[in-house]
């Protein structure tokens, strides 16, 4: 009987942990280090600090399984936490770490798998998920712009090679290559060097180009951005909906944005009211 009472008060005291905010903050700390790590072994260091590299790396993955034990115990029904995809993939990365491979020909993966470590800081922050499935949800809306944009680029690309390729094929050499300069004069890489050099043969080809960067660089990404700011306003919102306590905080936030804005209109007129001067009343027996 005391064993039934203590499995549901371990699991809600490690429910507890893993929900608390110093519990966060350390393993984001530790991501961090994991990240620094893999950086700091891409240098040439003394044997001693390869150790300790080794020993910290170690000391991580550790880290990093007893987290991840945590939360797998902490949930109340095993099988919600592999319906999260985070969970499944912060479960696969620490995983496969553990795998000896470092001596072997698979060092290079397992230096890989150090890498996407990075990644679990994603899983761990709120924020940065909502960012990552604003981008995700934004894609298919992206496809029809960016089918736009490559239309652009191929009708452009393909004058460019009929008028420019005598000028400079190494720039205009054929509709690939046409569309590669088109892309560096999208993104303003000494983009006149390329116009002048063709004005110097057609002096008219100004407008060839400030067309195309009108086209793509204000019109389409402008475009680009609008749909992932209105895609990441409603997984926001969608988010905030999901969270109570963020849309109970949202709420109170506009609440007092909203009693705010009535002092202060009441402040405007009570100084409008002392302004203006009080005519005396008439007396009556006059």
């Amino acid at each position: 009987m005391n064993d039934l009472d203590a499995k549901p008060s371990l699991q809600s005291r490690l429910e507890a942990l893993r929900a608390h905010r110093a519990f966060e903050a350390f393993i984001i700390i530790i991501i961090i280090a994991s990240a620094l790590l893999v950086g700091v072994k891409t240098y040439a260091v003394p044997s001693w600090l390869q150790r300790l590299i080794e020993g910290l790396d170690l000391l991580i993955t550790v880290i990093f399984v007893v987290e991840i034990s945590v939360r797998f115990l902490g949930e109340a029904r095993k099988r919600d936490f592999f319906k999260n995809g985070w969970n499944v993939f912060d479960t696969l990365i620490v995983l496969i770490s553990l795998i000896p491979i470092e001596d072997t020909d698979m060092a290079l993966v397992a230096r890989l798998i150090r890498v996407f470590r990075v990644l679990r800081m994603i899983s761990i922050i709120p924020e940065l998920r909502i960012l990552l499935n604003s981008l995700i949800q934004a894609l298919p809306r992206l496809g029809y712009v960016a089918a736009l944009i490559f239309i652009i680029f191929y009708i452009y690309a393909a004058i460019g090679s009929l008028f420019f390729e005598t000028i400079n094929p190494k720039l205009w050499g054929n509709i690939a290559v046409s569309m590669l300069t088109l892309f560096r004069v999208m993104t303003f890489e000494d983009w006149t060097d390329v116009m002048y050099e063709t004005m110097e043969v057609y002096p008219l080809t100004w407008m060839f180009y400030l067309s195309f960067i009108f086209l793509t660089t204000f019109a389409f990404l402008n475009m680009v951005i609008g749909i992932v700011v209105n895609v990441l306003e409603e997984e926001q919102a969608k988010a905030d909906t999901d969270d109570p306590d963020r849309s109970s905080l949202r709420n109170l936030h506009d609440e007092i944005l909203s009693v705010r804005a009535s002092l202060e209109r009441l402040e405007n007129l009570l100084e409008a009211s002392q302004k203006t001067p009080v005519r005396p009343r008439p007396d009556p027996d006059t």
